[in-house]
């Protein structure tokens, strides 16, 4: 922009509107009005003053640091323009001139209520002086300032303003300065300013506001996103808070949220994070998602993408939300059998049958609905509905990797062989024998590909174990911190899938003497060795961890030494 730019900028006309002191018919320019002419000559003298300066040199052009100057000088407001740098002084100032304005729009709206051309203008000044204490964010060793001065409490209080673009304002404000990285700069700033986030209940405060926010308007819609996004700093900095959170009102809001009839939109994604943040750690809140219905409205959600993959990747990103939210869910008890109820097994099966995206989900799901000694009932029921004629045929082959997104064929393999190894362990009677039936099939197909997975992830096993032999110890680690932390590697490498097929093995071979002769006949041909079973297998039953309760672990450990006993 140059000078003549500038001389020739004309601000917008705005209408005018009648003052409180004029008749009717009588007007007067408005406020916005005045104030752009006023940066309008204010620009002006600063441009004439500039070129003068420049008509006395020999050369006529302006500098490109003087055309610089000019630009900051009209972006900034002139004169107007205030230092950036915000000390304790400067803090006090501003929150006086805030709480003035504050209390200037409460007078002023109750003495005028029903005119709001009256209030307008000291409405316009709290807006603007809301916008400038965001400059506070950028100095976190203030906020204890902050917090004595009882900005907070104010703050909170004009969340229900009457106008929501103040209410949007102070969530806009409370985003910006609990964001992570500027909480990060000052500890002592961050707790301080989140004690008085939590003593003044804003966490409710801001769920209440939730529900007055229109979200077809777009600065609306906006305040809703910055509320999520209020959450996700507060339970970043302490993930304690998640429960405290989803009890004021935060859970339910969500699922009711995710049920709305509307196109999809960043919000929705939005809320499926929220909610995989607020289950995945909690327990308290997965059993609150369930007596809310959670489980249903997570398959409601979910069956839209039974038969359609989602069209776009923010979509797409939505659902495997909504996945992880279920497969987190699932880890209670008490939601298996909402699932169960809910005919989520059915719904899962439908997926793999369809071959779309949710497939890989789905698979997910299924492997945490039937794991562990609470999965008996839905692992029955999933042979029941005939789920064995779909999860086989993954079994025998592991579906190519298209260029989308979808699950690694190690990953589609663990959720398979898992599931194949929770129905050996907790089906029983007809179901038990129809799931032993399906390896006899076929000359033994599915034994073949056992050992074919075995001899896959042994080798896989067998080169982290050389890695780790390679490495040198760490000196600050002590003997048993290593030998957890190698075993950990090891189990992320492939140890943990083979243990399964290990497992799914012993189980056959323990049931049918021709199913035991036909492991060790193809073991000796690819040079295989049934010790090399055992041992992981020994391994395995030494370290179930902490699923299920003691007499269960206890029982499991005993059957799985048996079975190895009797290979």
């Amino acid at each position: 922009m140059d000078v003549a730019e500038l001389l020739s900028y004309k601000p917008e006309q705005t209408p005018k509107r009648p003052n409180e002191n004029d008749s009717d018919d009588e007007d007067r320019p408005d406020e916005a009005l005045e104030r752009a002419k006023k940066m309008r000559r204010l620009a002006q003298d600063k441009v004439d003053s500039m070129t003068r300066a420049i008509k006395s040199t020999k050369e006529p052009q302006i500098t490109e640091e003087e055309r610089l100057k000019i630009l900051q000088y009209v972006d900034q407001g002139g004169d107007d323009a205030v230092d950036n740098i915000m000390d304790e002084n400067g803090l006090k100032k501003m929150l006086l001139l805030f709480e003035k304005r504050n209390l200037r729009n409460q007078e002023m709206r109750i003495k005028f209520p029903d005119n709001p051309e009256k209030f307008m203008e000291s409405e316009i000044d709290l807006h603007s002086m809301i916008q400038e204490l965001k400059v506070v964010a950028t100095v976190p060793d203030l906020y204890p300032v902050l917090v004595d001065l009882h900005a907070i409490p104010s703050l909170l209080e004009l969340l229900a303003h009457q106008n929501t673009d103040i209410s949007v304002a102070i969530i806009d404000l409370l985003q910006e300065l609990s964001d992570v990285d500027i909480l990060h700069e000052s500890l002592e700033g961050a707790d301080v300013l989140i004690d008085a986030l939590v003593k003044q209940q804003a966490g409710a405060l801001l769920i209440q506001n939730l529900d007055r926010l229109d979200e077809t308007v777009k600065e609306e819609s906006d305040g809703v996103h910055n509320t999520l996004s209020i959450f996700e700093n507060l339970t970043e900095i302490r993930p304690e808070m998640c429960k405290e959170i989803a009890e004021q009102g935060l859970l339910q809001w969500i699922l009711k949220r995710l049920k709305v009839k509307m196109p999809f939109d960043g919000n929705k994604l939005y809320c499926s994070e929220i909610l995989s943040i607020l289950i995945q750690s909690t327990n308290e809140n997965r059993l609150l998602l369930g007596t809310l219905d959670g489980i249903d409205v997570l398959l409601q959600q979910l069956a839209i993408y039974k038969r359609h993959d989602p069209a776009t990747s923010e979509e797409q990103e939505f659902m495997e939300n909504l996945f992880n939210c279920l497969c987190s869910a699932l880890m209670s008890k008490e939601n298996r059998e909402r699932f169960l109820r809910g005919e989520g097994l059915q719904l899962m099966q439908l997926m793999l049958r369809e071959k779309k995206l949710s497939r890989n989900g789905s698979l997910k799901v299924l492997d945490h609905a039937m794991s562990g000694i609470d999965g008996r009932d839905n692992c029955n029921k999933f042979v029941d509905i005939l789920g064995l004629r779909t999860i086989f045929p993954l079994f025998m082959k592991t579906p190519k990797r298209n260029k989308k997104r979808l699950l690694s064929s190690d990953e589609h393999e663990e959720h398979v062989v898992s599931i194949v190894a929770s129905m050996l362990r907790n089906c029983k009677g007809a179901q038990r024998q129809r799931m032993l039936a399906k390896f006899a099939e076929n000359d033994y197909e599915k034994v073949d590909r056992l050992i074919e997975l075995h001899l896959k992830y042994l080798e896989k096993v067998d080169a982290v174990d050389d890695e780790l032999e390679a490495q040198q110890r760490d000196p600050e680690m002590t003997e048993e911190e290593e030998t957890e932390d190698n075993y950990l590697k090891r189990l992320a490498s492939g140890l943990f899938t083979l243990q399964l097929i290990d497992y799914i093995i012993l189980e056959i071979c323990s049931t049918s003497e021709t199913i035991k002769q036909r492991v060790l006949q193809i073991l000796n041909m690819r040079g295989g060795s049934i010790k090399t079973i055992r041992h992981v297998m020994r391994e395995y039953a030494g370290n179930l961890g902490e699923a299920g309760d003691n007499d269960w672990r206890d029982q499991e450990n005993a059957h799985i030494l048996q079975l190895v006993d009797r290979f």
